[in-house]
């Protein structure tokens, strides 16, 4: 009996699991292999690829030109992530310990933009940080400056608009991490005499650590892939390496570079989250 239930168990979860590993397996790592393939293959003059092995794709990525850019995007993704960190998690810990019966509502205000377009948003930067957009009128008005100011088309547009989109990833796992936070050990540690200071940094923020991973990997993982933000805020002079692979892909008709660029991108990015989690786990571990 106990056999013919322990079979029964594994069908379903292997009928539970088939749907979705088809549909990633399709739509997910077929399209990887592609990419892989096309990264060694030889684009032609006028566009198109023919297959065949040619790491001079993946050598042309070490290129100054490009390295710059590869290394310009990391900075920005990092600050990125480390911006919507300081600025999320106070909000999450008010939301999460200090909500109270305002929580649900809180945390509908956080969502909401994520009911618009990502394009809207980054526009609505674009108008904001303009010329005669309303930052600069402010700024005028306030007799900071006496005329318009450049404001857009910066590393640093880029990186108000990126913090704006990407603030809600952080601020949901963190949320969700610290809602389930024991509230009697913070009360134990300042009754043992701990201050507040030494009561978040010892107990209540190592116990949020699951939440601050999950949302600097939500976070830094789309910032460094980011083409939308980096084109309409930063224009010509903050590209980015999901630019980059636009540019080659849908302009300079150079797939196979496109691809090597892409597979470095993606094998970068799982070396430093990698990286980040055995970091952050091997501190924790040392601090408690």
């Amino acid at each position: 009996m106990g056999e013919e239930k322990g079979r029964g168990w594994t069908f379903g979860l292997v009928g539970l699991l088939t749907p979705v590993t088809l549909w990633l397996g399709l739509f997910f790592l077929v399209p990887l292999l592609f990419i892989l393939a096309y990264s060694f293959g030889t684009s032609g003059v006028y566009g198109g690829i023919t297959l065949g092995f040619n790491p001079g794709n993946y050598l042309k990525v070490f290129d100054p030109l490009y390295l710059e850019i590869i290394v310009r995007t990391f900075i920005i993704a990092l600050i990125n992530t480390f911006l919507c960190l300081v600025l999320g998690y106070p909000l999450a810990y008010f939301i999460a310990l200090k909500g109270g019966s305002w929580k649900n509502a809180l945390i509908l205000l956080v969502m909401i933009p994520f009911w618009t377009s990502l394009l809207l948003r980054a526009y609505a930067w674009v108008i904001i940080l303009s010329g005669n957009g309303i930052a600069n009128r402010v700024l005028q008005f306030l007799g900071i400056t006496d005329e318009p100011i450049t404001l857009i088309f910066t590393p640093q547009a880029v990186l108000m608009g990126m913090v704006y989109s990407y603030l809600p990833f952080m601020i949901l796992p963190l949320y969700a991490a610290l809602e389930k936070f024991d509230v009697r050990l913070k009360e134990a540690a300042q009754d043992l005499g701990a201050s507040r200071w030494h009561t978040f940094w010892r107990v209540t923020f190592p116990l949020s650590m699951p939440g601050v991973i999950a949302g600097s990997i939500l976070v830094f993982i789309p910032s460094a892939g980011e083409f939308v933000i980096p084109n309409l805020l930063g224009g010509s002079r903050t590209v980015m390496t999901g630019n980059l692979i636009q540019q080659q892909f849908l302009q300079a008709r150079d797939w196979a570079f496109g691809s090597a660029l892409s597979v470095m991108l993606a094998g970068l990015l799982v070396a430093a989250i990698i990286f980040y989690v055995r970091k952050v786990g091997a501190e924790k571990l040392e601090g408690v």
